[in-house]
């Protein structure tokens, strides 16, 4: 009972910083096709534009060409995004946890418009995930009233592949090439891609990202 509490939606503080997106970049969005990427980011470049950040609430940053998220402040968030605004998209990615507790919370974030609306794909190292939302600054797990148990995923320090796909009005999740999760929702079009990890009540969260992919769907 105390997992199931523990994994219930969370009213949270957010910690995010995002860049306008220029008319070049969504016209380029526009004009791809299916199957093109439209970002491959492997942070090998300090410079190719994720949001970094260094204050008493933890870290995200540029590391060992990969890009990292500590948090050390129980319930709160990190997002960091890119410039750019894109409808459907799928993204992959590989995350772990490096350090900290298995009671965490990681992944993507599609349709990023500010801190207060947003699309969000999580898994925890002990082997949960979740999708959801967070409108007009509301958060809401779609498709289920909480963080549910899955297989898939691999727990503790073992890496993860997530695949998210944002279309239309349907939301995907993938962890490790096996379907987990899918919910319908029409509240955000688009908006920027980025990442995310956060800490329950256990903090020291430590979360590595590499392998960034945006493709058009």
């Amino acid at each position: 009972m105390a997992m199931k509490i523990r994994k219930a939606i969370f009213a949270i503080l957010f910690l995010a910083a995002s860049s306008v997106a220029c008319q070049s970049n969504l016209l380029s969005n526009l004009f791809t096709r299916s199957g093109d990427v439209l970002v491959a980011d492997d942070f090998s470049n300090p410079g190719s534009g994720w949001v970094t950040l260094l204050d008493q609430s933890g870290f995200m940053d540029y590391y060992n060409s990969g890009f990292r998220m500590w948090i050390n402040i129980p319930g709160f968030n990190f997002v960091s995004t890119l410039p750019g605004d894109y409808g459907d998209v799928r993204i992959d990615v590989d995350a772990a946890r490096i350090g900290g507790p298995d009671n965490n919370r990681f992944g993507v974030v599609c349709r990023f418009k500010d801190v207060f609306n947003y699309y969000f794909f999580l898994i925890s190292s002990d082997g949960y995930f979740g999708i959801g939302k967070v409108v007009n600054g509301t958060t809401t797990h779609l498709g289920q009233d909480m963080m549910l148990y899955n297989p898939s995923i691999q727990k503790g320090i073992a890496p993860n592949h997530l695949q998210v796909e944002c279309q239309g009005t349907t939301l995907t999740f993938y962890i490790n090439g096996q379907p987990a999760g899918i919910a319908q929702d029409a509240d955000l079009a688009s908006g920027q891609v980025g990442l995310t990890a956060g800490a329950f009540n256990d903090t020291g969260v430590d979360i590595f990202f590499d392998n960034f992919v945006v493709i058009k769907p």
